[in-house]
């Protein structure tokens, strides 16, 4: 029990520090300190402080990704195995927004920790995002069925976007909210990923238009 405490306080005081001033400026020192711990305590139980920063985005991840796919198979078993596109990006973009936007979860340390992880590019993280894709591989499959006539590669490029506008939005809030003088209400968050939703939609869902690179000129 009492090492259950430490490893829980350990991750505390970790998401805390991270979320309020980013991993570069935060030490495993900053962190034993603020824990009430030793160093050898975060040795002990992470190993390094990358391995800690894992954990951290791991366990808010899976949180999230699960509400996405709880979404998702909901959205499919009430279309007898195939979802309105909408709906399926809905499921993919919303737990995400809502986790990261709003009044009451702009406060919340896990909140601001994942602006934090979406921000800022550190290894860890990356490689975290780059190996666990089985869950948006679940949606890649959603959306071929529900959009039989466009191909991988247009599904896949769909995804992206969806999920570049939606982590977009969560980092470049503040701008936002300053660049329209307040009228962008980034706090109504089903506003939010209601707009995300719909461009991606269209993008989707409108012809598409085939680009040729420019003819290069020969001079003579």
């Amino acid at each position: 029990m009492a090492s259950d405490h430490t490893r829980s306080a350990i991750l505390a005081a970790a998401e805390r520090l991270y979320a309020d001033r980013g991993f570069g400026d935060v030490t495993l020192r900053d962190i034993v300190a603020e824990a009430n711990v030793n160093l050898a305590a975060v040795n002990y139980h992470f190993g390094s402080k990358d391995e800690l920063i894992a954990e951290l985005f791991v366990s808010r991840s899976i949180a999230t990704n699960r509400e996405r796919l709880r979404e998702l198979k909901a959205a499919e078993e009430q279309g007898g195995g195939r979802a309105p596109i909408e709906v399926i990006l809905r499921a993919l973009v919303g737990p995400t927004l809502r986790g990261c936007l709003g009044p009451e979860n702009q406060r919340s340390t896990a909140a601001r920790f994942m602006i934090r992880a979406s921000i800022e590019s550190v290894p860890p993280i990356r490689r975290i995002k780059n190996r666990e894709i089985d869950h948006l591989r679940k949606f890649a499959g959603a959306m071929r069925r529900s959009l039989p006539d466009r191909s991988d590669v247009d599904i896949y490029w769909g995804l992206n976007f969806a999920l570049a506008m939606a982590h977009h939005t969560i980092r470049e809030s503040e701008r936002l909210t300053k660049l329209s003088e307040g009228k962008c209400d980034l706090d109504d968050v089903e506003d939010v990923v209601a707009r995300v939703v719909s461009v991606a939609t269209m993008a989707l869902t409108a012809g598409r238009t085939e680009t040729k690179a420019p003819s290069r000129v020969v001079a003579r």
